[in-house]
């Protein structure tokens, strides 16, 4: 059987650090793990639980990594090599002292209440940073993203899976697009106007990338079939997201939210709101896709979600049941329900459960962020791709919002076409219009309700 068994590999289940904590614990030096007699006693802190000061004298309870609580130890600062969690603890301590006593010295001592809050804040920066990496993990875009909460103690959303395109539910067929164009240059030498010329429309960029046709109007990009490369201005919204963004907790009650990191220029494509595509049919609606029934697990914090997933899987339900959902979103003071309204309200996406970064995009009524229809490999205009544009220069640290309730002048709609009946440009898609919700945005030109 041993014969058998040469050259045979397995995968370990552990991480290197869990390999390495397993050799301290037990004393045993590893080369292939890099644990040596020389380092073997060196141990790393995972977070510090509590502080005291004694004849001037700084100590910290520290929690080591791979070891139980009951092994934690009180330790002096100059012990302590890991600065950027000493500096961390601090701010976390003189932040909490601010609100709870409008000083930020620090005691000698800790009371109980104040030193488990530290424990609580440190546990949820590293669940956060585990939910960041998740987050980066997963996108295939060149923007990064980085997640804070200097407000509360809440973690990472436990029922929301990161995805990059739309998913696609039963009964639903994106038909690819069968020709593209034939361009040498498409923005300066455009062969029958392009892409957006073979559909009877403009073509919607200048030579920065930046959008020149006003809301309401279609942005038909180069598809797959095109002979253009990958530098053509005229493929966008395909490229993804190209800014690093932030998902933060606000602290106003609106929950999570998203600033960019960088400055974004008027006109300047931002993001896509992505989901799940749900259809409507008579009478009945088409909802979320089905989940694989394999164990299915919410990568945000390892939790088995096969349950809820299910119950929330695809199915044909009925008005009522989907009316039953949005009174679900409403109540939880978020609104996840997209009609894709460009020409018929046939479909909705629903980036409750699977979405993007867009799914974190808080409401106002003075909004940053505009959306357009855009059409790339698939050309029915029953299922735009929602894009986000910056209606203005957007500084950096400034957060993202667009308007859930988005309005556009109708007035001289008959300028979206160009010379022919075909082709006429509807409204972009909004959110699915539910109960009446009151905003909490605070512009100055605040409608005091989203809908």
């Amino acid at each position: 059987m041993a014969e058998n068994l040469k050259g045979c590999s397995v995968c370990c289940k552990s991480s290197w650090n869990q390999l390495q904590d397993l050799c301290r614990l037990a004393k045993l030096s590893c080369p292939a793990l890099g644990i040596s007699k020389r380092n073997l006693y060196d141990f790393e802190v995972e977070y510090l639980c509590d502080y005291k000061k004694i004849r001037e004298q700084e100590y910290y309870l520290v929690k080591w990594r791979g070891y139980p609580d009951s092994e934690s130890t009180w330790e002096p600062r100059q012990n302590l090599k890991c600065v950027r969690i000493l500096k961390q603890f601090h701010k976390d301590l003189e932040r909490e002292l601010l609100r709870r006593h409008h000083r930020s010295k620090p005691p000698r001592h800790l009371d109980p209440s104040l030193a488990n809050y530290l424990v609580q804040k440190a546990k949820q920066r590293r669940a956060l940073r585990r939910w960041e990496q998740e987050l980066n993990a997963k996108r295939s875009h060149l923007g990064r993203i980085t997640v804070e909460n200097e407000v509360d103690l809440d973690g990472p959303p436990r029922a929301f899976v990161y995805i990059n395109e739309y998913r696609v539910g039963e009964g639903i067929t994106l038909n690819q697009v069968a020709v593209g164009c034939e361009c040498q240059d498409c923005l300066w030498a455009p062969a029958g106007g392009c892409c957006p010329g073979a559909s009877l429309h403009k073509f919607a960029y200048n030579d920065q990338g930046q959008v020149r046709l006003r809301a309401g109007l279609p942005i038909y990009e180069c598809n797959s079939r095109c002979r253009c490369g990958y530098d053509c201005p005229n493929r966008v919204v395909q490229k993804g997201i190209r800014y690093d963004l932030c998902i933060f907790r606000t602290d106003d009650g609106r929950g999570w939210g998203v600033r960019t990191l960088e400055k974004i220029r008027k006109n300047s494509f931002v993001m896509e709101y992505v989901g799940e595509f749900s259809g409507w049919t008579t009478p009945y609606r088409v909802g979320l896709k089905r989940r694989q029934r394999e164990g299915t697990v919410c990568a945000l914090q390892g939790l088995q979600c096969d349950s809820l997933l299910g119950r929330l899987g695809e199915q044909i339900i009925t008005s009522e049941e989907a009316e039953r959902r949005g009174q679900i979103y409403d109540r939880q003071g978020a609104t996840y329900l997209f009609d894709l309204d460009y020409v018929e309200d046939v479909y909705t996406v629903d980036a409750a459960y699977y979405g993007n970064i867009s799914h974190f995009v808080n409401h106002s009524c003075d909004p940053n962020l505009q959306v357009y229809n855009v059409f790339i490999d698939n050309l029915d205009e029953r299922l735009p791709r929602i894009a986000f544009f910056a209606t203005r220069t957007i500084r950096a640290g400034e957060e993202l919002t667009f308007d859930y309730n988005m309005q556009v002048d109708p007035v001289d709609m008959e300028s979206t076409r160009m010379d022919s009946n075909f082709g006429l440009a509807g409204l972009p898609g909004s959110p699915k219009k539910r109960v009446r919700i009151e905003c909490k945005c605070g512009t100055e030109s605040c409608r005091k309700y989203l809908f």
